[in-house]
């Protein structure tokens, strides 16, 4: 995705207490982190090298504890780091928060009546009236919308050179499927995959009119001071309410933050933030891309092979190669970022990265402390 820069920014800050502090993370053992740095001491070298262009960090905890840190730009551990569409899955971790309060019934809610009166004009085509959250959630939705190509009307790229984001999704046409295209019911779970930013943008709209208040405040209220999360800069819509599709800017610690509390199936530092139950939803697989990997709810489910196995994990993933990868066998989660954003094929960089050099040496520390 071409970033463009004539985005406005907002930036929610909340002034860092003791209390904020005490929510950070707990560090490994000495031990634990020396073994960790010496099994990833190869991969760092090459990093470093530029064999993965522009990686600006690495993290790592396990077992809940934060085991290795390295950054590899000026920015530090207090960069906000744009992971672009990384951080889509927020928007799936805020309808659950709402669906919990009861600010949304659940996840077969129709959308269009959540949004401004001047769609109504869509509200009388059946297949745009019964449009659900699940459905742009599963980046399964009835539209003709497909980042993945350059061809479809409803490509990202179309939606930033208009005015209002959220109407451009909705005019978008039905999809069609021709003959050599898998129909819905003939799918994975019966959903055709389509990957579509617009859906999910529109999303975000539909979850602050729920929640009554700047969505970018009730992320803060209910998912970011509870994680211990300060700071955290947004990207806007031209029209004013912030951007749900990806460029949420945090820390890497923060980002480290989002997979261990799913991986704690809710939990961070003994407290339930998400309820267990979204969780475990959120990680069914719900459609499948071409290449057989599956999507939940704006959680990618990987199975990587590494080595003679099979590695699962469930990730948030982003343009350039960004990455916060949630290994439950190993119990670890893997945050890297990147600026690869112009970078032809960044993500099978991250990818070789991943299944070459930092899983293998994680699965050798954790089988040596068995």
């Amino acid at each position: 995705m071409i970033k463009k820069l004539t985005l406005t920014w907002a930036v929610a800050l909340l002034t860092t207490s003791s209390i904020v502090q005490s929510q950070d993370w707990v560090e490994a053992a000495p031990q634990r982190q020396q073994a960790t740095h010496k099994s990833l001491a190869s991969a760092e070298k090459l990093i470093r090298d530029g064999k993965f262009e522009s990686i600006t960090s690495v993290l790592v905890a396990l077992n809940g504890q934060l085991a290795y840190e390295a950054y590899f730009d000026q920015g530090g551990r207090e960069a906000l780091r744009n992971t672009r569409s990384a951080t889509k899955t927020v928007a799936g971790m805020l309808l659950g928060q709402a669906i919990a309060d009861g600010l949304v019934p659940g996840v077969k809610t129709p959308i269009l009546p959540l949004l401004a009166p001047q769609l109504l004009q869509w509200r009388t085509d059946p297949k745009k009236k019964a449009i659900s959250f699940e459905d742009l959630i599963t980046m399964s939705g009835p539209l003709e919308c497909d980042d993945w190509n350059q061809w479809s009307r409803g490509n990202e790229e179309r939606m930033y050179i208009v005015e209002d984001w959220v109407d451009f999704y909705w005019s978008l046409p039905n999809r069609g499927f021709p003959e050599w295209t898998p129909k819905p019911a003939d799918s994975p779970y019966g959903r055709a995959f389509s990957y579509c930013t617009a859906g999910v943008t529109t999303v975000g709209v539909a979850l602050e009119n729920a929640v009554k208040q700047p969505l970018e405040r009730y992320a803060m209220q209910r998912l970011f001071t509870p994680l211990g999360i300060s700071q955290a800069q947004w990207q806007k819509l031209p029209l004013g309410p912030v951007q749900n599709g990806g460029g949420l800017s945090l820390r890497s610690r923060d980002l480290l933050k989002l997979g261990q509390v799913y991986l704690d199936k809710g939990r961070w530092q003994g407290r339930q933030i998400i309820s267990s139950d979204w969780v475990n939803q959120s990680l069914q697989p719900r459609s499948r891309m071409e290449d057989g990997t599956d999507y939940g709810y704006l959680w990618w489910l990987h199975k990587f092979q590494v080595g003679d196995r099979k590695l699962p994990t469930y990730a948030m993933n982003g343009a350039g190669g960004n990455s916060v990868q949630v290994v439950p066998d190993l119990n670890a989660v893997v945050v890297i970022t990147t600026t690869n954003f112009e970078v032809r094929n960044a993500p099978k960089l991250t990818l070789q990265l991943l299944t070459g050099h930092v899983f293998p040496a994680l699965a050798v520390v954790t089988k040596t402390e068995q």
